[in-house]
């Protein structure tokens, strides 16, 4: 039977879900939510894509229309995700679904579509790019343990830093409080020199997923938030996407504490996996989560280019950047985070 390529639709949904946890590349990523999410937090049009075969979804692909007079125009899959791509289960799905999303990207202006692929699949095709060796994720299984058994799993020195957070009477607040995440988020980004995504962005997430969203608020011996993280999780993975904090975390190694307390829950809520995400390599961040053992993955990141087009590069270590970098961290944090939101929403 021939592929059929339609939108999703409110109807889909559930079914939609079922193909990607039972697909061997699936991730929270690649969920419907998406969709929403993207729509209501950030504005951007997302025809997520299903491919279809006598009736039944033989692939999936969400997919975003990035129309931005700024930074241009580009269609994503998946925006603001570490991983995206089109799911399918036969080359035929796979082709149909690469075509329907090329045609929707030009119909839109675009001339370059974007897969966040783990591993790309179209090495050496003509119009088609793979930006590799760029970026990593960082993906560990968890041993189960009691405390002191799951520090002995990171390495010494990095297992040093974690007891010294121990001791500084630090707490996890799971209370879900959107705002007080968001406040300590802004501040942080603010510091690197980057707009703030919209705020509206993270209630969509928690409204969307749920539980499967968790907010987690790190609390000094006062009371006081220092440090927040939104993590997204699947029923054998967590996955810690969106940090923040304040001046006084780095004294506290609040971080530090952040995501040793993650981990713990993660065991106790029956969770497999951790993955820590996707870093630029050679970044802090990248060395920071080979710090705690985790040993990184190459993200084939691939585009398919229209003639002329070059494969977007909208990183902080790109040099264009510096100088707005360097004057966006001398906004007073009220205005950037008033203006930042705006222009943030075409980032992810």
């Amino acid at each position: 039977m021939t592929v059929r390529v339609r939108q999703l639709d409110t109807a889909a949904v559930a079914p939609w879900d079922e193909f990607v946890e039972a697909h061997p590349d699936g991730t929270f990523c690649h969920r419907a939510g998406w969709k929403q999410v993207i729509e209501d937090g950030a504005g951007h049009e997302s025809p997520f894509l299903i491919a279809e075969q006598d009736g039944a979804i033989v692939g999936v692909l969400p997919l975003t229309l990035r129309l931005s007079l700024l930074f241009g125009k580009l269609a994503t899959s998946t925006m603001f995700g570490v991983y995206g791509g089109p799911l399918a289960v036969n080359d035929e799905a796979y082709q149909a679904l690469d075509e329907a999303a090329w045609k929707l990207a030009r119909d839109a202006g675009c001339d370059t579509l974007e897969y966040r692929t783990l591993r790309a699949r179209h090495q050496g095709e003509p119009d088609w790019q793979t930006a590799s060796g760029k970026a990593a994720t960082f993906i560990k299984d968890i041993v189960p343990g009691d405390e002191q058994e799951m520090l002995l799993q990171i390495p010494r020195k990095q297992r040093a830093v974690v007891r010294k957070s121990l001791k500084h009477g630090l707490v996890s607040d799971w209370s879900s409080v959107v705002s007080e995440f968001y406040d300590l988020y802004a501040y942080s980004v603010h510091g690197l020199g980057t707009p703030v995504f919209p705020k509206a962005l993270f209630q969509a997430f928690k409204a969307v997923f749920g539980d499967d969203v968790l907010i987690q608020i790190i609390r000094d011996g006062d009371g006081l938030g220092v440090a927040s993280l939104m993590s997204f999780r699947t029923k054998d993975t967590i996955l810690p996407f969106y940090a923040g904090s304040s001046a006084h975390a780095r004294g506290l190694a609040a971080h530090d504490f952040m995501y040793f307390d993650l981990m713990k829950k993660a065991v106790a809520d029956g969770h497999a996996k951790f993955d820590f995400g996707r870093s630029k390599v050679g970044t802090g961040p990248y060395n920071f989560k080979k710090n705690w053992g985790f040993e990184p993955t190459p993200l084939e990141y691939e585009y398919r280019l229209a003639p002329g087009a070059s494969i977007p590069n909208m990183s902080p270590q790109n040099r264009k950047f510096s100088l707005l970098i360097a004057a966006w961290k001398r906004l007073p944090l009220g205005l950037a985070n008033l203006i930042g939101p705006p222009v943030a929403r075409h980032l992810g």
